[in-house]
């Protein structure tokens, strides 16, 4: 479980500089610049990533049950999840009508990928984990709406129709073998 929780702390951490120390991470792009910071940025988050993963196949095999999902849940999930993969990719595009009906597509999608997830995932394991997001997103969600949005441009269609086809793209891609191979665990049993 320590190695989970480290990649968590290091993976949420990073995330969190914005919103808990931004003068520190303002001092930080101020001292190295903004490609070297995007760089240790990018390999904190990667690492932190690799202990997830790592971290959560070794603590799902060594902690138990706490509680036993219910399996019409997996339904409830699967719908869940093309939503917040729709939103995720969205988040990256220039703003369409999604991202400027939700604002903040990405920490919508992960609170929705993190409480998808909890509904099927009754480890202890699992609880740390998809908690642990959950809890950053919200919190960040809280902090970021006060935050303007840049309502400048007029919404692009066209970055929703992508949102919608490159989120069901992947959403068939995790479901087909993706989740699998990344995770040893499919979501359609």
């Amino acid at each position: 479980m320590s190695i989970l929780v480290i990649g968590l702390i290091l993976f949420l951490g990073v995330h969190s500089l914005r919103l808990i120390a931004p003068v520190v991470r303002g001092g930080i792009i101020a001292r190295l610049g903004e490609g070297p910071y995007k760089s240790i940025y990018s390999l904190a988050s990667g690492i932190g990533f690799i202990l997830i993963v790592w971290g959560f196949a070794r603590a799902s095999a060594d902690y138990g049950l706490v509680y036993v999902p219910s399996a019409w849940l997996r339904h409830v999930t699967m719908a869940l999840m093309l939503v917040a993969l729709i939103l995720a990719v969205a988040s990256v595009l220039p703003p369409g009508r999604i991202k400027r009906a939700v604002r903040h597509p990405l920490l919508i999608g992960a609170v929705i990928w993190a409480v998808a997830h909890l509904f099927v995932n009754g480890e202890l394991a699992g609880l740390v984990l998809f908690g642990a997001f959950l809890v950053w997103a919200v919190v960040d969600l809280s902090a970021q709406t006060s935050r303007p949005v840049d309502a400048s441009a007029p919404p692009s269609p066209t970055s929703d129709i992508v949102a919608v086809v490159a989120g069901a793209a992947l959403y068939a891609l995790l479901v087909w073998r993706l989740h699998a191979w990344l995770f040893g665990v499919s979501p359609i049993g």
